[in-house]
């Protein structure tokens, strides 16, 4: 087809769209149109399956509800063009340029294909969507099921609600891609990059995420059955776990230790969880007070309201862990993680030393917070009188309001950490200032 042959295809579509005479849909399934240019034009409801569009220019084409099934758009330029509720099944869009196009309801699943070199025979092919750029395009409740969309760019991308279950999407660019409320069961996230991406009440059951980043994601209400997430970034992720879902073992040290506590050490046993991957649970309003938490990874987990007065989590991560209003009276924390945790109106102060009458022996033991790491910690209206803190990095972190007097804060690092209104102790007579 030549291009004023294709021009006037394209007029008599406009006609018939605006039902005015001498209008014609524009029928041109399996026509080979390779590299033309439908820049601009207006082609909703044309019919285009099994087409070769290859390297085509569609740029602000209007394609809604268009027929496109096992249509070639191999590299097609497709940036600002319509594509509502298209029909893409089977299309192959490897490398194509779609950069804020919008595909909301389009089906782009697996579509059955005529093999012609044996005639008779149909087989299902996925939608090819390889190395495609995707940027900040919009797939709302698009159905993507099946679809390869390996290592393309859907950075800042629209996808929730889209049907997205068993799609490859192994070295792909998602960051802050929004796939709220989407089927992602058992799609492969092999090496992916889920910075930032919007992932509340998704389901991800059986997804494979084997290297992928999902650092800052929000996971909140996600499905995460069966998913193994040990090789997974998860720094600043922001989703929970309940503890029924840990192991038997876990469940039962955190009962007993629960009976330990009510029944005054009578019944059941001191927790003792060192060295345990504990990531992302949800232990809000627990009381762990006492208890062994040793180099525990915490990191991520929702302790918020909790007790932890006397424990040990020395050497613990607690990065980006959710602290606060928790108590951490005399807790050891020496040496442990703590960067961009949430301590804010936390208490984190002494205890009083008690003889064996129960008595007060007047002398108390202060929470140890020495050589931790604090950098961009929010300490807000946190308790921190008389405590430890000597050489602990604080640099960046928010300590409006704190209260900080009798602490301890020999070689403590203070670079761009905000201090005001904060009650800060008196510096040594040999130190001028804190570092």
């Amino acid at each position: 087809m030549t291009p004023h042959e294709l021009i006037a295809v394209i007029d008599k579509h406009e006609r018939w769209l605006k039902r005015q005479m001498g209008g014609a849909r524009a029928m041109l399934a399996l026509a080979d149109l390779q590299g033309h240019n439908f820049s601009g034009a207006n082609l909703q409801n044309c019919k285009m399956s099994g087409a070769n569009l290859t390297e085509c220019d569609f740029t602000g084409v209007n394609l809604t509800a268009a027929d496109l099934f096992a249509a070639r758009l191999n590299r097609a330029i497709m940036i600002n063009c319509n594509l509502t509720n298209a029909d893409l099944r089977g299309a192959h869009l490897r490398g194509a340029r779609m950069k804020c196009a919008i595909l909301r309801g389009a089906d782009l699943r697996g579509g059955a294909l005529l093999d012609r070199r044996n005639p008779g025979s149909v087989k299902m092919e996925p939608s090819d969507l390889r190395g495609a750029e995707m940027e900040d395009a919009t797939l709302a409740n698009a159905n993507l099921a099946g679809a390869d969309l390996s290592e393309c760019s859907l950075v800042g991308a629209d996808c929730s609600g889209a049907q997205m279950a068993g799609c490859n999407l192994t070295r792909s660019a998602l960051k802050n891609t929004n796939f709220s409320g989407s089927d992602l069961r058992g799609v492969n996230l092999a090496g992916a990059n889920l910075a930032g991406a919007k992932l509340r009440d998704c389901n991800l059951a059986g997804a494979m995420l084997t290297g992928a980043v999902l650092r800052n994601a929000d996971l909140q209400g996600a499905n995460l059955e069966g998913v193994d997430l040990s090789s997974v970034d998860m720094l600043g992720a922001n989703f929970s776990r309940s503890a029924e879902s840990f192991s038997a073992t876990i469940q039962r040290i955190l009962t007993a230790h629960q009976q330990w506590i009510v029944s005054n050490g009578e019944k059941g046993e001191r927790a003792d969880l060192e060295g345990q991957d504990l990531s992302h649970i949800d232990l809000i309003g627990a009381n762990l007070g006492g208890s062994n938490l040793k180099g525990v990874n915490f990191s991520g987990a929702k302790l918020r309201d909790g007790m932890f007065v006397m424990a040990d989590l020395s050497g613990a991560s607690l990065q980006y862990a959710d602290l606060t209003g928790a108590t951490l009276d005399g807790a050891n924390l020496r040496g442990s993680n703590l960067t961009g945790a949430k301590l804010d109106a936390a208490k984190v102060g002494s205890v009083e030393i008690k003889g064996p009458n129960g008595r007060g022996t007047g002398r108390k033991w202060p929470a140890n917070l020495s050589n931790t790491i604090l950098v961009q910690a929010s300490l807000t209206r946190a308790m921190l009188r008389g405590a430890n803190l000597s050489g602990a990095d604080l640099r960046g972190a928010d300590l409006t309001s704190a209260n900080l007097l009798e602490a301890n804060m020999r070689g403590a690092k203070l670079t761009d950490a905000i201090t005001t209104g904060a009650s800060l102790p008196e510096p040594d007579d040999d130190e001028d200032d804190f570092l």
